[in-house]
């Protein structure tokens, strides 16, 4: 074996890519379909769409649609990058579910955030922290 072939750290790494690439791919379905649901309702509207039983407006669609969109380029990409964005997405996801927790019954609620959305934020977060930590490949060392 040469000095430098790749070893998977962890045999569930496929299976790992493959549920956050549908994470991004269910975050990127989703926001394209809140965007067209939304229409031409203010970026901020509360008072907007319910798109696969999530409420949304355009604003949390367009979250939703970068954050499934740069998931799912990573993960084609891999090579490690995959796993790096993917922990990154993961924590800004948890801190995006606590800010959307906190304002929840207040004025700044500007991402129209339902206990559904946030729990949707959390369980995403926790894919892509779970892909992220587990989905890495080192190089061996002679």
């Amino acid at each position: 074996m040469s000095s430098h072939s790749a070893v998977e750290n962890h045999p569930l790494r496929p299976l790992h890519r493959t549920l956050a690439g549908l994470t991004g791919g269910f975050l990127a379905v989703f926001g394209v379909l809140g965007l067209v649901e939304t229409g031409d309702a203010g970026a901020f509207d509360r008072l907007s769409a319910t798109v696969l039983g999530i409420k949304t407006n355009v604003a949390f669609s367009v979250v939703a649609l970068l954050v499934g969109l740069v998931v799912l380029a990573v993960t084609a990409i891999g090579r490690n990058l995959d796993a790096r964005v993917n922990t990154w997405l993961a924590y800004l996801l948890f801190v995006l579910g606590s800010v959307m927790l906190a304002l929840m019954q207040t004025e700044g609620n500007v991402l129209n955030a339902t206990i559904t959305s946030t729990v949707v934020v959390y369980l995403a977060g926790c894919v892509l922290l779970t892909a992220g930590l587990y989905s890495r490949v080192s190089t061996a060392r002679a």
